[in-house]
This record gives C-alpha cells, structure tokens and sequence, in this order.
C-alpha cells in the first residue's frame, strides 16, 4: 500500500515538475517556429479548445473541487493500489493545468500543429492527460 501511494505521488510529482518547468520557458519568451510546428506562448482561458471560458475566475475553482472529488473517489475505491503510476501521471498533469488557472489566470498552452490542417493549442500536461486516460481504458478493456 504504501509503496502504490508513493509511485502514485513520485509520478505527479515528476510530470508537475516537467509541465511547469516547460512552461516557464514559454512564459519567459522562448518562441520556435517551422513550417509545421510553432512552439510559442498561449494563455487558455477556457478548458479544451476554450470551451467554458465564460466562466472566466470561476472555472478554476470548480476544476479545483472536481480534481479534489475525483482524488477522494480513486482514494475511496482503492484504484491508486491498482493504477498508481498511470493516476499519477494523469493527476500531476491535472494539478499542473490547475496551477497555472491560479498563477497565471490561464492555462499556458504552447504548442500548435499548423500543418495540412489547424489542431488547438496544447502543452506537456495535456498529451500526459490523454496518454494516461487512454492507458487506463486499454487496460480495462483488453481481454483478461
């Protein structure tokens, strides 16, 4: 038990320190551009794509209580003794987004693919999000 609670906590440590780090060097002017790619800063006031943006200062408290409630559910039903490296990569992505909702008013977006078509601004934390949630559903889909 302690040992899952421990991969758990050193996996969203690690990828938080990764996100954060990444972004302070967008935040700080670093600017890359190719014909596909441009690496630049983005400020997200929303959640994907700037959906719910409306709600402006109130979103980050309410991504605050959901990432709190969903900590408490996996906490409750023992899922971190099951998946602790996965949930801990996706909440240290999570957590990564959340800070920067309270420090810098926005999510810090940085990448954007531009190259036969338009795909929406992203950073480290959310490919971390989707590998990890797309890792726990292959894993509870394969065969047993």
């Amino acid at each position: 038990m302690v040992r899952s609670y421990t991969v758990f906590f050193f996996a969203a440590i690690g990828v938080f320190i990764i996100d954060q780090t990444l972004k302070e060097l967008f935040v700080e002017g670093f600017y890359y551009e190719t014909k596909c790619i441009t690496l630049g800063y983005t400020l997200n006031k929303g959640v994907a794509f700037s959906m719910l943006s409306f709600l402006e200062g109130y979103l980050k408290w309410i991504l605050l209580l959901l990432i709190v409630a969903a900590f408490g559910y996996i906490n409750l039903k023992r899922y971190i003794l099951k998946y602790p490296f996965v949930l801990g990569i996706l909440f240290g992505a999570a957590v990564g987004n959340l800070y920067d909702r309270f420090i810098h008013g926005g999510v810090v977006d940085y990448v954007y693919w531009h190259c036969w078509f338009d795909f929406a601004v992203f950073n480290f934390a959310d490919v971390m999000i989707d590998l990890s949630v797309l890792w726990l559903i292959i894993i509870n889909f394969k065969k047993k």
